[in-house]
């Protein structure tokens, strides 16, 4: 039942976001989805690791969507914090996915191949979604470029952040006792 309430709550985080964007009405949007993902946070019995994940899922959101920015192929409604950086909106919804990778898309946990092609068909499509709704443009650099670009970061972060949330006996640093 978590796995639905989970995938329900990043459904309403990411369609409140976008909406948000497209009538450049992103605060409330924003701050609901972040009490959201405080609260999945809050109810894990190990806060500290989700937290880890959240934090570096954050940061490869950013700079992946802000280099596709600069490079001209995508173009967000919604510049703040900064033209130099993609929105605030877009952050909330790269921490929504880190909360999917133990909830609705836990299913995708050791088949990153999968996750991969999944990552690179659906973030693309999420991307032309909220697009379509008015929440950003492709640049003038091409959508197809640029829809390829998305696609890759995507086929890279699905199983990157599956990755980053195992424990190091998984990742094979440490011996079995």
């Amino acid at each position: 039942m978590a796995k639905f309430w989970n995938f329900v709550f990043f459904q309403l985080g990411w369609f409140a976001c976008v909406l948000g964007a497209a009538n450049k009405q992103v605060f409330w949007a924003v701050l609901a989805t972040l009490a959201y993902i405080a609260f999945h946070i809050w109810r894990l019995d190990e806060p500290k690791e989700s937290l880890h994940l959240l934090i570096r899922a954050l940061i490869y959101g950013i700079l992946a969507d802000t280099v596709i920015v600069h490079l001209g192929y995508l173009d967000f409604q919604d510049s703040w914090p900064s033209s130099y950086l993609s929105p605030v909106w877009m952050w909330a919804l790269w921490l929504l996915v880190a909360t999917t990778i133990n909830g609705s898309l836990s299913w995708l946990r050791g088949r990153p191949v999968l996750g991969a092609i999944l990552g690179g068909i659906c973030g693309p499509m999420s991307y032309e979604a909220g697009i379509r709704m008015g929440a950003g443009s492709w640049g003038p650099g091409g959508q197809t470029i640029g829809f390829i670009l998305v696609g890759i970061v995507w086929a890279v972060a699905i199983p990157l952040f599956f990755y980053w949330d195992q424990t190091p006996l998984e990742k094979g640093l440490v011996k079995n006792p």
